[in-house]
C-alpha cells in the first residue's frame, strides 16, 4: 500500500468532487478534464482512476469505469459505484443502449448540413504506438453529425455515434477533410493547442419503470472562444 500512497492524485478531493455532474446509488457521473488519461497505462502517467477513493460517497468501494474516454477529450464519463451496477452499465454500452452525443470543433467543413460519416476503421499498431485508420478490412463504425454552427475556416459539430471504435469521431472528422482542432494524431495543431472534443451528454435508461437519466456537460474552458465564435451561447 505505501507505493500507492507516493504521489498524489491528479485532482484533490474538493476538485474531483466538484466535477460529480449525477449521482444516484448506481452509478456516478463525472466531467472528466482534458489531458488527463482515465487509466493507468504503460506510461504510468497520473490518471482519473488515482481520483476514484475520493468519489465512495460512504461506499465500501470506489467507483469504476463503465467505459473511456480518451485523454484529450473531455466530458461525460459514467462510473459504477459497485459490481452489479457495472454488470447493467455494460450491458447498456454492449448493446448500444446508450446515447452519446459529442461535441467537435473542425477545420473546414463536412459535406452537409447533417449526414452520416459510415467508414469502417482499422485499428494499427506499430513501433511507435498505435494508430486508427479507414480500412475495408475494419470493423464497421457509424457516426451520425450536425452542423450547430459556424465561423471562418471551422465549423461547430454535434455528433452521435452509433458504434463505439476507439478514436471513431476523429478519424471519421479527419477522413471527411475537416479534423478535429487540435488533434495530434489525425491534423494538425497549433503550440499549446487542445483538442476540441467534447463528449458533451449521455442518456441511460438504467430503469424500465423510470425516466432514462439524461446528463449534460458544461463545454471546457479551451473550447470557448471557438464555439462562441461558431454562435454558441451559454444562454443556448
Amino acid at each position: 500500500m505505501a507505493g500507492a500512497l507516493k504521489r498524489p492524485p491528479p485532482l484533490t478531493a474538493e476538485q474531483i468532487q466538484a466535477r460529480v455532474l449525477h449521482r444516484d446509488g448506481l452509478i456516478l457521473v463525472i466531467d472528466k478534464p482534458a489531458g488527463l488519461a482515465v487509466h493507468a497505462g504503460p506510461s504510468k502517467a497520473p490518471n482519473l482512476e488515482e481520483c476514484f477513493d475520493d468519489l465512495r460517497y460512504g461506499l465500501p468501494r470506489p467507483p469504476s469505469l463503465a467505459h473511456r474516454l480518451d485523454a484529450d477529450t473531455s466530458g461525460v464519463l459514467v462510473l459504477g459505484r459497485h459490481p452489479k451496477a457495472l454488470a447493467k452499465l455494460g450491458r447498456l454500452f454492449s448493446g448500444r443502449d446508450t446515447e452519446k452525443t459529442y461535441w467537435a470543433v473542425v477545420e473546414g467543413s463536412p459535406p452537409a448540413e447533417e449526414g452520416v460519416f459510415d467508414a469502417p476503421l482499422l485499428k494499427l499498431n506499430t513501433k511507435s504506438g498505435w494508430s486508427v485508420k479507414v480500412s475495408d478490412k475494419g470493423q464497421p463504425s457509424v457516426t451520425r453529425y450536425k452542423i450547430m454552427g459556424r465561423a471562418p475556416g471551422m465549423t461547430w459539430l454535434e455528433l452521435k455515434p452509433e458504434t463505439g471504435r476507439t478514436h471513431q469521431i476523429r478519424v471519421h472528422c479527419a477522413h471527411a477533410g475537416c479534423p478535429v482542432i487540435g488533434d495530434r494524431l489525425y491534423g494538425k495543431v497549433a503550440p499549446g493547442q487542445q483538442l476540441h472534443l467534447q463528449s458533451h451528454a449521455i442518456v441511460l435508461p438504467l430503469s424500465k419503470t423510470k425516466p432514462a437519466i439524461s446528463v449534460t456537460a458544461p463545454p471546457p474552458a479551451h473550447m470557448l472562444a471557438a464555439l462562441k465564435a461558431c454562435g454558441f451561447s451559454p444562454a443556448t
